[in-house]
């Protein structure tokens, strides 16, 4: 009874720090896209004519996050019903805006004043028994155009 009790009162300690170190990510994101907002993002292959004369850079942002266990067993349960997995979703928001503020921080680092054919690349990193997905990656990237003249 006491070592349930314990373990019961371990997932509930992991659990609300997991949410709460969620959220702080969340806020910093929020805070981090407001300063970059200034840096334009576009999916289109080419740099106008209104962007030359220009010199251009491949930029990146490389994210990695862990799923936790309460994802896991959030996912599992949902599962069995079937439909979306909001715990899956917010971890995959996450890295995603994460690496496209790394990528933008990078190109704004070199000067740009935009970055062109923005593309997103995402993996599940697996290890354990069964292939459990452990992580998921998420790779932002283009080409920034620092303007000259």
């Amino acid at each position: 009874m006491t070592a349930l009790l314990i373990t019961f009162g371990l997932l509930v300690i992991g659990y609300l720090f997991g949410r709460y170190a969620e959220l702080r990510h969340f806020e910093s994101i929020r805070r981090r896209e407001a300063e970059l907002q200034p840096l334009l993002v576009f999916s289109d292959k080419r740099v106008p004519q209104a962007f030359q004369p220009c010199e251009v850079r491949l930029v990146g942002g490389n994210t990695v996050v862990a799923v936790d266990y309460f994802k896991v067993m959030a996912a599992a349960l949902r599962s069995l019903f079937g439909g979306r997995i909001g715990a899956y979703e917010s971890l995959v928001e996450r890295a995603r805006r994460e690496s496209i503020l790394r990528m933008k921080a990078e190109a704004q680092r070199l000067g740009a004043s935009a970055i062109f054919n923005v593309r997103l690349e995402t993996a599940s990193i697996s290890k354990g028994a069964g292939n459990q997905q452990v992580s998921v990656e998420v790779y932002a990237y283009g080409t920034a155009v620092i303007q000259r003249g």
